[in-house]
């Protein structure tokens, strides 16, 4: 809630995503489990007093200016309420790096859970979204990123990211494709 939410962080990145990723996204996580595909949400975290949380990039540093605190256990850090969270899904919280798989229990979980192939959502593509991609692949992994389920700012900059990187290494269909196959 305090990346794309009621508190968000990030204003412009929220008005991007509340746009189309945010129906879309809620779109996809109702229909994955009614298919019985196992879903998973990814929140990031940053304790009060920053340990262990990263230091090393000006990204970091500006994330300490903003309003919002994503403290662990916080509203702020909570799944937003158009895709909530079911008994059924798993939600893992990093205090640490880009994206969410670097570093922390999804790939693991992901293997248990039997996955071979990932249906990423989220924001933002500008950094999160990327790095996730690129983990995903060099972690073995088929990725898909339905296109109108990411949001990046500015759109147009957000649009070239997944037509000239992602599509060389993710599946980039639209939601409609993505609900089509798990009916």
């Amino acid at each position: 809630k305090g990346v794309i939410g009621p508190q968000a962080a990030l204003p412009q990145l929220a008005d991007a995503a509340r746009a189309e990723m945010v129906p879309n996204a809620a779109a996809l996580v109702r229909a994955a489990r009614a298919a019985g595909v196992p879903v998973v949400h990814c929140v990031a975290a940053r304790r009060d007093d920053g340990k262990g949380s990263n230091h090393n990039a000006r990204l970091f540093h500006g994330m300490l200016k903003l309003p919002v605190k994503l403290l662990p256990g916080s509203e702020a850090v909570e799944v937003i309420d158009e895709i909530g969270v079911e008994p059924s899904d798993v939600v893992l919280t990093r205090l640490h790096g880009l994206g969410p798989m670097g570093g922390t229990d999804l790939d693991p979980v992901l293997r248990n859970l039997g996955a071979t192939t990932i249906v990423g959502i989220g924001v933002s593509v500008n950094v999160g979204m990327l790095d996730f991609a690129m983990d995903a692949v060099n972690a073995g992994y088929q990725m898909v990123l339905p296109r109108d389920a990411v949001a990046g700012v500015p759109a147009d900059y957000a649009q070239a990211v997944l037509d000239n990187t992602l599509s060389l290494i993710a599946t980039l269909p639209s939601t409609a494709d993505v609900l089509a196959a798990w009916s």
